[in-house]
C-alpha cells in the first residue's frame, strides 16, 4: 500500500512540476541510480557476480536519463549554454558507457558529482523561476510607491 501512495505521489510530482522542476527531477533520478550502481562495489573495489546485472541496469537507466536531458535541450533558444550542457551529457554518457564496462567506480562517482552539482544548479534555477513573478510584483510596486 506504501508503494501505491508513493507512486501516485510521484506522479502527480511530475504532472504538476514546472519544466526546470523536471529537469531537476531527471538529475535527482540519475544521481540516484548512479548512487546505486557505486554502491554495488565492495571494499576491495569488485562487483560480486550476483550484482553485476542490476550494477549494469542503474548505468543504463542513469545513460536513458542523460539521453532525455540531451534531447530536452533547445539548441536554437539556449546558446552556448544548451552547447555546453549538450557536451557534457555526451561527455557523462560517453564515461559511463566505459564505467560499465570496465567496471570503474570512479568514474561512477565523478559522474554522479557533476550531475550532483548540475541539478544543485538547477533546483536553484528552478526556484528563482518560480519566485520571480511576485519579486516582479513587489519591485513593481516599490517604483509606484
Amino acid at each position: 500500500m506504501y508503494n501505491q501512495a508513493y507512486n501516485a505521489y510521484k506522479k502527480a510530482s511530475v504532472k504538476t512540476a514546472s519544466p526546470a522542476e523536471l529537469v531537476v527531477l531527471l538529475y535527482e533520478g540519475a544521481v540516484k541510480k548512479l548512487a546505486s550502481a557505486s554502491s554495488k562495489f565492495t571494499a576491495d573495489g569488485k562487483i560480486p557476480v550476483a550484482k553485476i546485472e542490476s550494477f549494469s541496469a542503474d548505468i543504463l537507466r542513469a545513460q536513458e536519463i542523460i539521453t532525455e536531458l540531451q534531447v530536452s535541450l533547445d539548441m536554437e533558444k539556449g546558446g552556448q549554454i544548451a552547447q555546453n550542457l549538450m557536451s557534457l551529457y555526451l561527455y557523462f554518457n560517453d564515461e559511463l558507457r566505459s564505467a560499465n564496462i570496465s567496471r570503474s567506480k570512479e568514474k561512477i562517482d565523478f559522474v554522479r558529482n557533476m550531475m550532483s552539482e548540475l541539478s544543485a544548479t538547477w533546483k536553484k534555477a528552478a526556484e528563482n523561476a518560480v519566485a520571480m513573478p511576485s519579486m516582479q510584483r513587489q519591485h513593481s510596486l516599490n517604483i509606484q510607491s
